[in-house]
């Protein structure tokens, strides 16, 4: 399956590099305003911070949500107190666009994460030029080599990367690029399979000094405590909010203890 997204995602970016070449790209990217210091939204505070996901469909759960104004949606989740705003922007499987992306930029003041399979630099180019303030890695569908390059050229546009690994070993990965976000994905992106005990068994292998996020297998406030138990700086979440009155759900996460 994550072979698959990768290869849709690489096909999909090509056809979008056919219309926008990399230069055009890169000047975009470079002309855009400054990324916000996502690392200080997501610090470890008193409470776990959120991360709300615009998501209207996923493989595993099909559609979730129509959402047809994305903006709207992440006004309301920056009311609701989220600390960043995760968009989809995978157009096969989730549904999702740059010109989401865009959009929520133009509206929220915190964060937004370009969330994506990443695998080339064009795409993290287009993060940038799209106003995203993160962009996602995810460990398992890259070699070292790979990770270690757009990890810095992530950096390098000011960015921050949400590296994510779903083991001891792609979370050592992680740690190998001098990651200080890393999330651990309760959903294996090879079987789509849940293990929502992951994230515990993992947190104490994070680096020190990184901010730990927990993804997938949110449900309620109850699944919100759990991971913060095991140690999440911050959770991120989607279906449980798009699914929802999403400011009155981000409040009963965000008093979870």
């Amino acid at each position: 399956m994550l072979a698959d997204l990768v290869a849709g995602a690489l096909e999909d970016a090509e056809r979008r590099r056919s219309e926008r070449p990399l230069a055009v790209v890169e000047a975009a990217a470079l002309d855009r305003e400054p990324a916000i210091d996502a690392l200080s939204a997501l610090a470890p505070a008193e409470r776990v911070k959120i991360i709300a996901e615009v998501k209207r469909a996923s493989p595993s759960r099909g559609a979730l949500a129509e959402i047809p104004d994305p903006a709207a949606l992440a006004a309301r989740y920056e009311q609701g107190g989220a600390s960043a705003i995760s968009v989809l922007t995978e157009e096969r499987r989730f549904r999702g666009s740059l010109a989401d992306l865009e959009a929520v930029r133009r509206t929220v003041s915190i964060p937004v994460l370009r969330k994506e399979f990443i695998a080339e630099p064009y795409q993290v180019f287009e993060a940038r030029a799209a106003g995203a303030d993160l962009v996602l890695l995810i460990v398992a569908a890259l070699d070292q080599a790979q990770l270690v390059e757009l990890y810095g050229l992530i950096t390098e546009l000011g960015m921050t990367a949400l590296v994510e690994a779903h083991s001891a070993e792609e979370l050592a990965r992680a740690a190998d690029t001098g990651a200080r976000l890393i999330g651990v994905n309760a959903r294996d992106l090879t079987t789509f399979e849940l293990d929502r005990d992951l994230f515990g068994r993992l947190s104490g292998r994070f680096p020190a000094g990184a901010v730990r996020v927990a993804e997938s297998a949110v449900k309620t406030a109850a699944d919100v405590a759990h991971y913060r138990d095991a140690g999440a700086d911050v959770v991120l979440v989607g279906e449980a909010l798009v699914t929802s009155d999403p400011v009155a759900t981000l409040h009963q996460f965000l008093g979870a203890r």
